[in-house]
């Protein structure tokens, strides 16, 4: 040490004091980066949770909009459902176009020649200008003029190679769709704006616009869409376009769409997923600070000798505490650094996985804002929980720094210092809502993590209390394990905190992922029908019903009119512009089903308003749900303006409903009273429900009557839709182990920590007469007590979590699944007592003499 009293006293000016300060921090990072490898590790990996997720998200968001006009097809797009545009509405938009390509979209059934085989297909016809932009990859690479041209009077077709092989077709075989013939010419390698319209229930089937005639299925009320996509000329802005249209053809009742807004729903799905998993890597980096905390805090505590030298030789507590501050930030400046680095490079190993998944590839690059937010998020972390240490030493005097190890100081650090913690943990804290898409959400993660701390916190100070209760057990083992898990020192708090901590987000995402599971896999497939029947006309209703119902196996089939309209005003207030809650969003950006009725449906569940009279004449009336309305702000007496087939209807809330939606059966948010939609073109839809034998049968009964019947097995949409919550799943499940992995760092940090007291402790006890065999069966013993309190604490915390996650946001059956709990805490148990043998194995490991002749 070169610095004498004098010097210290002459360092008054605050540059002098921190170049000093600098200076000795840089000798203390001399001797490498012993005692900062947790911090660091934790520091690292926090960051990189938050930053891999943004950047990731960000590749995502970016590849949507650099391809935007090739996922939309056009500049803009208009959809009409039901019907086609009238000659006007084509003038309107060939006179503001570039060019303007024209398709038909609905859903049929495909058939082999033969009839063994048939299946839902998602049919598109289009016109010769399609595609407008991007490219249409056939295998074989055919010519338009010859892929859909008629040879003996049959038009050609091209469909995905999944149907091919779930037909058996191979190219120049017959299909058979609706009541027209097409032949294969190709198989679609690539459709450019394939994934934009939401979930396919079939493989597509592409055919000529001239060809869609010889189908037969476009009759009144089907469920048709028709598709009109716009290339503007140079410089024409496509906002300027869709103003004039809405100005121009109001009340026309299509969607309309600009290349900025493609693909809303993936837009919608990629924030939600990215907000879920930046909070569970929030979780990590919050878990991890309690390790950055702890390594700040033994590195310290073998500073000792150190910082109570400086103190005897005149060097004040500032400049203590700014001397190891710096070394802090230094070194978690180079943990945040590596941390982000990794982020940076996380969408080059995502944009394989997710190329199946998405319409385009992720757009790879360097996105700063989510690595900023990443770094400020683990600075911010580094900082709030170091202070507590660093106030700390800053204020213990010399004397009491070298009695620290057996009597251990309990001064709080002065109010600047909690001010600056308080200041820290706020910025973190708005840091977090502030970035956040979902803000709301956002606050209540905050507010729950600050719970949780403190829970954990007092759980862990209950833990220490039980064990001094027990007061001292006859067993010598056990009466040791009980002493180390309660003497001063000990790492139980921190481990309770950190490793209980990341198991209650493993518990959480196991049990909403399985309550998930089970609910498609099981509960939904015994309650659902078998098939939903769509398309079926008016006239083939009551043969519709006959047929069915003669079916072997076949135990109920309900029907009811159906046809689509679009929610356009919310009490005068147009939807663009209504206050709506974001979950509440989604019946808004397209048409929806509806239906009507002059009695309420079985089961129906009116919770606000009174149903009409059967035989109701009077201005219209609608029936709405209740979790909807709550959402848009609705109540009995409020109106509702929906476009139906391009007329504006206004109708009045006459009741509100609460709808058991995973019922799958006919379930509609609308349903109105007599007197308005019955002279409405429109079809009806079906459910039935068969045993599993009976399914194909009556399948093949119900398409080979009625061509312009398409049916939907329930089983496959089920599956279709869990092969999704499994994707979701295995990502936050991924996101979830960091969080424990974060833990398990901090488990090793204690360990590191507590390394010499278990040498010394060891040695001791050795001397004492104690064998090997007993000092491994009391210290295995304490952390198998210390791993067996925090799996059990994480468990129950974790339970409720998810229970009220299940029952109250998703509003689905729960069911505590108690092999998933407990191999979350046997994963826990393995951890701790894991952890605990390796550190008591080298302790053991210890000669005696060396230690004793320094004692």
């Amino acid at each position: 040490m070169t610095a004498l009293p004098g010097q210290f006293a002459r360092v008054n000016a605050l540059p002098g004091q921190l170049a000093l300060a600098a200076r000795l921090a840089r000798r203390e990072l001399r001797g490498g980066l012993r005692g900062f490898r947790i911090f660091l590790a934790c520091l690292t990996l926090g960051v990189f949770a938050i930053a891999a997720v943004g950047s990731i998200s960000a590749a995502v968001i970016a590849g949507l909009e650099r391809d935007a006009r090739i996922i939309l097809g056009g500049d803009v797009t208009v959809r009409l459902l039901h019907r086609p545009a009238t000659p006007e509405q084509l003038d309107w938009l060939t006179r503001h176009a570039a060019a303007m390509s024209q398709s038909v979209e609905m859903r049929a059934m495909a058939r082999a020649v033969d009839g063994a085989r048939r299946t839902l297909v998602e049919l598109k016809a289009v016109d010769d200008l399609y595609p407008l932009y991007g490219t249409l990859d056939l295998e074989p690479a055919v010519p338009r003029a010859a892929l859909f041209a008629r040879r003996g009077g049959v038009p050609g077709a091209a469909v995905e190679r999944s149907l091919a092989i779930r037909l058996d077709l191979k190219l120049g075989d017959r299909i058979l769709i609706g009541d027209g013939t097409f032949e294969l010419r190709a198989v679609i390698a690539h459709e450019p704006d394939r994934g934009v319209g939401g979930i396919d229930f079939g493989p597509r089937v592409m055919i000529g616009l001239d060809g869609l005639a010889d189908t037969a299925l476009v009759q009144p009320g089907s469920l048709v869409e028709y598709h009109y996509r716009l290339r503007l000329p140079p410089g024409v802005a496509a906002r300027g376009v869709t103003t004039a249209l809405r100005r121009d053809l109001p009340d026309v009742g299509w969607r309309i769409r600009d290349f900025r807004q493609a693909t809303p729903g993936v837009d919608r799905f990629v924030n939600r997923i990215t907000l879920f998993l930046t909070l569970v890597g929030l979780t990590a980096l919050l878990v991890g600070g309690v390790g950055v905390g702890n390594a700040v805090r033994s590195y310290l505590d073998s500073k000792t000798a150190t910082i109570a030298t400086l103190k005897c030789v005149g060097a004040p507590g500032a400049l203590v505490f700014r001397i190891y501050l710096m070394l802090v930030l230094a070194l978690g400046g180079f943990g945040v650094a590596i941390g982000l680095t990794l982020g940076a490079l996380a969408p080059l190993v995502a944009g394989r996985a997710l190329g199946a998944l998405l319409p385009v590839p992720i757009a790879l690059g360097f996105y700063p804002v989510p690595l900023v937010s990443a770094g400020l998020f683990g600075g911010l972390t580094a900082l709030a929980f170091s202070l507590w240490p660093l106030a700390r030493a800053r204020e213990i005097p010399a004397a009491s720094l070298f009695r620290d190890v057996v009597a251990p100081a309990r001064r709080r650090p002065r109010p600047v210092y909690l001010a600056a913690i308080a200041v820290a943990i706020l910025l973190l804290a708005g840091l977090a809502v502030w970035s956040a898409p979902d803000r709301t959400l956002a606050a209540w993660f905050v507010v729950g993590a600050a719970a949780s701390f403190a829970a954990f916190r007092l759980l862990a100070l209950g833990l220490v209390r039980l064990a001094r209760a027990a007061g001292r057990p006859h067993n010598p083992r056990l009466r040791l394990a009980l002493g180390n898990l309660q003497r001063p020192g000990a790492p139980t708090a921190s481990v309770v905190l950190s490793l209980g901590l990341g198991l209650s987000v493993l518990v959480i995402v196991a049990l909403i992922e399985g309550n998930l599971s089970r609910e498609v896999e099981e509960r939904l497939p015994a309650r659902a029908p078998s098939f939903f029947f769509i398309d079926i006309q008016p006239d083939q209703l009551a043969a519709f019903e006959t047929l069915v119902k003669q079916q072997p196996g076949v135990t109920g089939v309900q029907e009811v009119p159906m046809l689509r309209g679009r929610i356009t005003r919310l009490n005068g207030v147009p939807v663009e512009r209504a206050a709506v809650q974001p979950d509440s969003r989604w019946a808004l950006d397209s048409d929806r089903g509806l239906t009507y009725a002059g009695m309420p449906p079985a089961g129906t569940r009116i919770v606000a308003g009174s149903w009409w009279p059967a035989d109701y004449t009077g201005p219209p009336l609608v029936s709405f749900d209740a979790g909807l309305a709550a959402g848009m702000g609705l109540k009995v007496g409020d109106s509702l303006t929906i476009n139906l087939l391009g007329r504006e209807v206004d109708a009045r809330i006459a009741n509100l409903r609460e709808i058991d939606w995973s019922s799958l059966g006919l379930n509609f948010a609308m349903i109105f009273a007599p007197g308005l939609l019955e002279a409405a073109p429109h079809t009806h839809l079906a459910i039935a429900y068969a045993s599993e034998a009976a399914e194909e049968p009556l399948l093949r009964a119900v398409t080979d009557r009625f061509t312009n019947v398409s049916a939907i097995r329930v089983k496959d949409a089920l599956d279709a839709i869990n092969a999704i919550l499994q994707a979701i799943a295995v990502a936050a499940r991924i996101t979830a182990s960091v969080t424990l992995a974060a833990g398990t760092l901090v488990l090793a940090g204690a360990m590191v920590a507590e390394h010499q007291r278990r040498v010394y402790d060891a040695v001791v006890l050795k001397v004492l007469g104690a064998t090997r065999r007993d000092l491994v069966g009391a210290f295995l013993l304490e952390y198998g007590l210390l791993g067996l309190a925090t799996a059990a604490i994480a468990s129950v915390i974790g339970s409720v979590a998810a229970w009220l996650v299940v029952t109250r946001i998703m509003h689905a059956e729960w069911v505590f699944l108690p092999l998933t709990v407990a191999a979350v805490a046997a994963l826990c148990g393995t951890i701790t007592i894991g952890f605990g043998l390796v550190g008591t194995w080298r302790a053991l490991g210890q000669k005696a003499a060396p230690l004793l002749r320094n004692a």
